[in-house]
């Protein structure tokens, strides 16, 4: 059995699909804050318990047969963890701790969990590995460090099996728009349907990694077989400017787009890029779907 804590979100709910495609059982714990039962399927191996991770006894009793956890629930806006950093830190240091504590003590072999390329705020240099100065720049981003500490910690106290993943920016079917926590792919992708102007802060030459859900499910599928431990990066490797991925939204979409600049907006990261070399060689998995082509699926599920 697999718990999948935050499994009926938008990671959440591929990384499931990918689970029980590989004859996993899979526990689903979410509170449905931001995730959608509509985004889980009917299977006679899926089970659902609807709980909050700061509920520490709920964690407890869902810890109960499970062989390894994905832990993927989490409070993601950045610009929340801003304005209320107790109630993001209750869900992402607190839930945290009630999740590998539990785990833990279940005896569970193995956590994988929801780190963040927000740990490294500003890059010093290019491309970012795994040993790359951590320097967050909002408490969201501290968080996901903190826990990455706590996982080290788990290790040395307990001997306590966990990987944390690094995502960049996933993008792909089931990213809610509207939601606070969505990526510019989805929002850019709600202003095409509302046939409105793309709305770019800057002159568009930020570069970002995007990576589509469905490699990043496979790369979780992949770390809860593994034996790799610490944090690895998790990204394509290859980094696109804002107005790449615009031209290639176009192409999938079989339109033009045009594109309203902003100013650009103070703390946004400039460049970005990373190196997979670990989710490459020790997770043996490679982000096989190419812009273009994770676009046009975007597209086509709207």
């Amino acid at each position: 059995m697999i718990l999948v804590t935050g499994g009926a979100g938008f990671i959440g709910s591929h990384s499931v699909d990918a689970l029980l495609s590989a004859g996993f059982s899979v526990r689903v714990l979410d509170n449905l804050s931001s995730g959608k039962l509509d985004n889980l399927p009917k299977h006679p191996r899926l089970s659902f318990v609807q709980a909050d991770i700061s509920d520490a006894a709920a964690v407890d009793a869902a810890m109960d047969g499970v062989e390894a956890v994905l832990h993927l629930a989490a409070q993601v806006s950045v610009q929340a963890s801003i304005e209320s950093p107790a109630f993001s830190a209750q869900s992402n240091i607190a839930g945290f701790i009630n999740v590998i504590e539990a785990a833990r003590k279940h005896g569970v072999k193995r956590l994988v969990y929801a780190s963040s390329a927000a740990v490294y705020g500003t890059p010093a240099q290019l491309p970012l590995d795994e040993t790359s100065p951590t320097r967050p720049l909002s408490p969201y981003g501290l968080e996901k460090l903190i826990n990455d500490q706590y996982a080290a910690l788990y290790r040395e106290l307990h001997g306590f099996s966990s990987l944390g993943m690094r995502y960049f920016n996933v993008y792909g079917p089931r990213q809610d728009p509207r939601s606070p926590y969505a990526g510019v792919i989805s929002r850019f992708i709600d202003r095409l349907q509302q046939q409105a102007p793309l709305t770019v802060f800057g002159d568009g030459g930020q570069t970002r990694d995007f990576i589509f859900v469905k490699d990043v499910a496979k790369a979780n599928l992949a770390a809860l077989q593994s034996s790799l431990q610490g944090v690895c990066n998790i990204g394509t490797g290859r980094s696109v400017t804002l107005l790449q991925m615009i031209d290639s939204l176009g192409q999938a979409a079989s339109r033009g787009l045009q594109v309203d600049h902003q100013p650009a907006r103070d703390g946004d990261i400039r460049e970005s890029a990373t190196q997979v070399t670990r989710m490459n060689q020790s997770l043996g998995v490679v982000a096989s779907v190419g812009l273009i082509d994770g676009l046009k699926e975007l597209v086509a599920s709207c």
